[in-house]
């Protein structure tokens, strides 16, 4: 039987400092306490039990070495996909995603 800790996120965005994209894999993704437009990224996952060294990777692992929660906006954010047996699905505590806006009254 798979445990919960077996998946992960695989998040792809565009990195507004370098202007490239970045796929980033971590353990975690909630709504991010700066507001709506964020999302937090924490616990990142970097391949450790690998005999070849991958460049990009390695970059990356340097970079958020001392990270321990990326908040970045939802509109840099292409695609995020779980991975793994144990997944459980994406849910945010403070989903707006069924906001009905009203319409303001014709003056």
């Amino acid at each position: 039987m798979a445990k919960k800790e077996d998946s992960c996120f695989i998040v792809t965005y565009r990195d507004p400092k370098e202007e490239k994209i970045i796929q980033l894999k971590a353990k975690s993704i909630k709504d991010s306490t700066l507001g709506l437009g964020f999302v937090a990224i924490s616990d990142f996952v970097f391949a450790t039990d690998t005999l070849v060294l991958n460049p990009a990777e390695e970059q990356l692992k340097s970079r958020f070495k001392e990270v321990r929660t990326l908040h970045i906006s939802i509109y840099t954010i292409q695609s995020v996909e779980e991975v793994g047996p144990g997944h459980r699905g994406l849910k945010f505590e403070k989903d707006k995603s069924n906001l009905v806006v009203l319409k303001n009254p014709a003056p």
